[in-house]
Order: C-alpha cells, then sequence, then structure tokens
C-alpha cells in the first residue's frame, strides 16, 4: 500500500510542473509517472543503459544477438494508447479514423484497427497539442523497457504461468477471446503494463528478417522493407512464445487488425 501512495504522489507531483506554464525544466527522474495533459496517455521516464538485445535467441529474427546502449533517458506509455485517448484526438479534428472495437467496449480498452501511418498521425497530434517531441517506440527501446534489465523469456520468469498475461494459453479470462482493459495484470518492475499480451504494438522500425547490421544505439531501423513495420509483445490472439521480451515480427503498414494497438515514446530533454 505505501509503494502504491508513493507512485500516486510522484505521477501528481511531475503533472503539476508539467502542467504549470511559469515552471523552469522539468527535472525528470528515471520511474517517475507523468502526463503532458488531461487527455495524453501517461509515461514512464525509463533511464539510460545498456543491454543484450535478442538474448537467448531462440528464433532466427531475433539474432543475432548485439549490444546495445541506450544513452540517453527517454519515455514511454505506461499502458497501450486505449479507446479513450484516441478520441481525444477524433474530437480535436486531428484524427479521421473511427476504428471498430469488435464490440468488446471502448473507454480504457486498447485502441485497435488502425494502420501504421494513422498511428503516426495521433503521435504527430500529441507533438502538436504539447509542444513535446511524441513518436513511436524503436524496436530497440521496446525490447529494453519491456526487459528492465530481466534476463529471462518473460519480464517475470521463464514459464508463462497462470493468469500473468493476456495471451492465447495464458490462462486469463479474456485469453484467446478479445483484448482487456489496460492494466489487468501486473505492471514490468520499470511500472510498465501489457508488454506481454493484450495487443501486438507497433513500433518505428522497418521489417528486416533478423538483427543483422542493426543499429547499436537504439535508433529506429529505416532500411530493409518499409511496407511493413515491427511489431511486438504479442497479443490475446497468439500463442505464449509471441509474448517472450525477445520475440518480434512484423504486419503490413496498411493492414489493421482487432489483435494490433500501440504505445507511444516521447523524448525528454
Amino acid at each position: 500500500m505505501f509503494r502504491y501512495w508513493t507512485k500516486i504522489l510522484t505521477v501528481a507531483s511531475v503533472s503539476l510542473i508539467a502542467a504549470s506554464p511559469t515552471a523552469g525544466a522539468t527535472e525528470y527522474r528515471p520511474g517517475d509517472v507523468f502526463r503532458d495533459c488531461d487527455t495524453c496517455p501517461e509515461l514512464v521516464v525509463v533511464p539510460a543503459g545498456a543491454f543484450v538485445m535478442g538474448l537467448g535467441g531462440r528464433y532466427k529474427q531475433e539474432l543475432p544477438e548485439h549490444r546495445v546502449k541506450i544513452a540517453r533517458p527517454f519515455a514511454i506509455g505506461r499502458y497501450e494508447v486505449t479507446f479513450d485517448e484516441w478520441q481525444a484526438c477524433l474530437d480535436a479534428g486531428a484524427c479521421e479514423h473511427e476504428p471498430d472495437d469488435h464490440k468488446w467496449g471502448r473507454g480504457r480498452r486498447p485502441v485497435i484497427n488502425l494502420t501504421f501511418k494513422q498511428m503516426k498521425g495521433y503521435v504527430a497530434w500529441l507533438s502538436a497539442e504539447t509542444g513535446e517531441t511524441y513518436r513511436l517506440p524503436s524496436d530497440a527501446e521496446w525490447e529494453y523497457a519491456a526487459r528492465d534489465g530481466t534476463v529471462t523469456e518473460f519480464w517475470w520468469g521463464d514459464e508463462v504461468g497462470e493468469n500473468l498475461a493476456n495471451c492465447r494459453d495464458c490462462g486469463a479470462e479474456w485469453s484467446g477471446l478479445g483484448s482487456a482493459p489496460v492494466g489487468s495484470f501486473e505492471a514490468n518492475p520499470y511500472g510498465l503494463f501489457d508488454t506481454a499480451g493484450n495487443v501486438w504494438e507497433w513500433v518505428e522500425d522497418c521489417w528486416n528478417p533478423n538483427h543483422e547490421n542493426a543499429p547499436a544505439d537504439g535508433s529506429a531501423r529505416t532500411d530493409g522493407d518499409c511496407g511493413k513495420r515491427v511489431i511486438r509483445g504479442g497479443s490475446w490472439y497468439y500463442v505464449k512464445k509471441n509474448i517472450r521480451s525477445a520475440w518480434r515480427f512484423k504486419n503490413d503498414a496498411r493492414v489493421k487488425s482487432y489483435w494490433l494497438g500501440f504505445r507511444v515514446a516521447r523524448e525528454l530533454p
């Protein structure tokens, strides 16, 4: 209980600084949770650091294992972007597409049925609305944040367990049926929810079938097949191997799905 209230106080204090037009530059610390506006996604500050991407290398698209150095802290969505947050963009007239919720409900469920271009439009709107630089995370940033220093198959260990995430064989009430409201399962050590399962998440990178010649600085790959983009995290529809921290796959940038969403990243000063 004490830990919970500490987190709430951190959220409130950082949000207050960010909202104040007379405040100086905000000092962001690892683990801080904040948002830039009332309808903006909540963000978590992820520290600079280094890790081995593709750790374990069980599948060809995760190889070769390689060391990546994240030189600067960044912020990433605490949750997958929700229908409520997408609605704010619709209400502002900056987004035009009203995605189908597959009759599962909207609100705090992850927004689905969007193309890569439509998601990029949303982050462009957030940037214009807040004056900050929002974008999709890179493939490397996503894995770094999802792992949070762990070296196991999943952030909680090497076994998928029961009711720890939303995937086809994860034993949750939504498994194989549909998306869960964001935050329905425990967060990883960085405080990020649903990095394993629920819905796949678009990242910025063009698709390459493996990590050969991948950047070592955590930036997104702009070479390869840019008609397809990397997706991460698995989903309610897919099996447990797809929700492993290292697993990566691709999706045609023009194709939307009821198992595919996204979370945002934001650059820090």
